[in-house]
């Protein structure tokens, strides 16, 4: 008889958990620093967008996805390669603009609300808004000036949780001068 050998939690589930109690516990942090839900966002925003302008180099080597060639083939990389890869999920592109320049990602199941409800007194708390910021952060270093916003929240009642991407404009590659 072969013994087959104890398996032990699995460890991207163990990371997944730890990274969320630890998001969690550095909203509560911000919340407790900050009088305002509004400055609470802001910083999460900042700090999601530090967190793309840095991740999104780690995710170009890792992925080998090329250049896009419009938004929707961003959208399908976005939500097929980027959010599988980092949050293990797969977000729905939805609610095309008819001008093309803005679309919906519906998250069925947000990895970062998990063990989460708001605290009373903070319905204007966006606590997801560090995903926004890490979108923001990563398009703009592909040169895409992009505006990221909540529009629905679980944590609010809502039955989904969807985050709106607006295309802004096509950032012109910087170059130092007296390197041209």
């Amino acid at each position: 008889m072969a013994r087959q050998a104890a398996r032990g939690p699995d460890p991207r589930k163990v990371s997944n958990e730890l990274f969320t109690l630890t998001y969690g516990a550095m909203v509560a942090q911000l919340v407790k620093d900050y009088e305002h839900d509004d400055e609470v966002n802001k910083q999460l925003d900042k700090m999601g967008y530090n967190i793309g302008v840095r991740l999104i180099e780690d995710f170009l080597a890792r992925s080998g996805v090329g250049r896009c060639n419009d938004l929707r083939e961003t959208a399908d990389v976005i939500s097929r390669v980027a959010f599988k890869m980092f949050l293990g999920i797969t977000p729905v592109v939805t609610n095309w603009s008819p001008a093309g320049d803005e679309f919906s990602l519906l998250l069925e199941n947000n990895p970062l609300t998990e063990f989460v409800e708001l605290p009373d007194g903070h319905s204007q708390l966006n606590y997801s808004n560090i995903l926004c910021g890490a979108l923001r952060g990563a398009l703009e270093m592909v040169q895409l000036d992009v505006t990221v916003w909540f529009v629905q929240d679980q944590l609010k009642g809502d039955s989904i949780s969807e985050i709106r991407l607006k295309f802004n404009k096509r950032l012109e590659d910087a170059v130092p001068a007296g390197e041209d």
